[in-house]
């Protein structure tokens, strides 16, 4: 059966692939970084490059182009480091103060270049890329760099703000706005809102992250489990259980109209006598790896492996019409791949194994049973006890597979097309059925 356990809650420590998995985004986060910052730079350079000069043609120093080169120089070292290899929280940190530093630097050097006391640069509009070196941050799903990034950018601007003050002079600082506004003087209530703006930003962001990265852990562990189970799931189970509005519980169940196959080696318990287990279960892998592919390639779904039995639904955990057809197509290219593997292993000097199949379809239930600490996905119904039985009468039969007149007609109504003549055989004894069963033989 399709089993499942039900856990409170996702573990909360990601296993170390997934870590190597988050660690290899990030770095491309921090390469995603340098190439926007690189972009900063260069605006920031046409920009200048553009812009009419309005401070003397004579100045004898003129910051920005120095400052615009060093940036430059900075990124595209950064931007290569990151290139190389991961870049180490050292290095992450040291670029966010240099980036800052740099940016309020350049800011600073605007009263000298333009001949302006200190406090001129305080209304310059390039304060406003420090948000978007603070956000830049965020890219890396990590709040302690944005963090990091809006406390030095504060911590900046309060120390630009206070050396305005320092050398201005107490009689420039005023609490008029329209002198603010049409003069170098400082407005120390302005240059607060600009640091709590700076804060609140940061930590706005930060709180996001802090509540993406937790969401993108839950998300990646779950995605995770998911990709997991349906390693021991069919994929239409696994998505049932991944995509399920509500919690999966037991007491619940569908009726459907599906066919139910059968399969299993003949002689297998005299191989397993007389071989050794690692060659027992080597067998199994490589009849499994033959087999499963066929099966879920006519859209049959696994409904568990019962040690060289295979027991396949066709139509019941994902609906369909032609859910009989599905399986007798199965059947017809399952003997096939049966017949090919079981040449192989006789010309490698393997004993023969034969593969038996049956098919039988009808009315089932398909649900989930169990309590709330494990749950099994399962099917209920007269087919599947009709399809078991009829795989064990293939041996009384002398066929390697066959199905019911009923499944077998309903196939053909379903499109079925056989590759041959069937053999039909009428009210034939099935053990543990009451009533005979008009049989058609698949493969004889």
């Amino acid at each position: 059966m399709l089993s499942l356990r039900k856990t409170d809650s996702v573990r909360p420590r990601l296993p170390a692939r997934v870590r190597a998995a988050i660690g290899a985004q990030q770095d491309a986060s921090e390469r995603l970084i340098g190439w926007f910052q690189l972009a900063v730079v260069v605006i920031f350079g046409l920009l200048y490059a553009a812009s009419p000069k309005t401070y003397a043609a004579d100045v004898e120093f003129t910051p920005v182009p120095w400052a615009l080169g060093i940036y430059f120089a900075f990124t595209v070292i950064r931007l290569l480091l990151a290139y190389r290899g991961s870049v180490g929280p050292l290095m992450l940190y040291t670029s966010i103060v240099l980036d800052m530093c740099l940016l309020l630097g350049l800011i600073w050097s605007f009263h000298l270049q333009y001949q302006q006391p200190p406090s001129f640069y305080l209304k310059s509009p390039t304060l406003l890329y420090v948000f978007i070196f603070i956000a830049l941050r965020a890219l890396r799903f990590e709040a302690r760099y944005v963090v990091a990034a809006g406390l030095v950018a504060a911590a900046g601007w309060t120390g630009l703000a206070s050396y305005a003050v320092y050398t201005t002079g107490a009689e420039m600082v005023t609490r008029d706005y329209v002198y603010y506004m049409t003069n170098n003087a400082v407005l120390v209530g302005a240059e607060l809102d600009k640091i709590i703006s700076i804060l609140l930003v940061t930590a706005i962001i930060a709180v996001a992250i802090n509540r993406a990265r937790n969401l993108l852990n839950r998300s990646v562990a779950e995605g995770q489990a998911a990709q997991d189970l349906s390693r021991f799931f069919s994929p239409e189970i696994a998505d049932q259980i991944t995509a399920s509005e509500e919690a999966v519980s037991a007491g619940s169940g569908q009726a459907r109209e599906a066919a139910i196959l059968f399969c299993d080696i003949r002689g297998f318990t005299g191989f397993s006598n007389t071989h050794q287990p690692n060659e027992v279960i080597a067998m199994l892998a490589e009849y499994q790896r033959q087999i499963v592919p066929i099966l879920q390639k006519h859209g049959g779904t696994i409904d568990k492996f019962m040690g060289d039995g295979i027991m396949v639904t066709f139509g019941a955990a994902l609906p369909t019409d032609t859910y009989a057809a599905d399986a007798l197509r199965a059947v017809d290219e399952l003997m096939l791949g049966a017949e090919a593997w079981n040449a192989g292993r006789v010309a490698a000097g393997e004993p023969e194994l034969r593969v038996g199949a049956a098919v039988a379809s009808g009315r089932l239930i398909f649900g989930a049973v169990g309590d709330e600490s494990r749950l099994e996905y399962t099917v209920i119904g007269d087919a599947v006890n009709l399809a078991a039985k009829l795989e064990k009468a293939t041996k009384d039969q002398k066929v390697r597979a066959h199905t019911t007149l009923e499944t077998y007609e309903t196939a053909l109504a379903q499109g079925y097309v056989p590759p041959d003549t069937k053999d039909r055989r009428a009210s034939c004894a099935v053990d543990g059925v009451d009533a005979p069963v008009d049989l058609v033989v698949l493969t004889a």
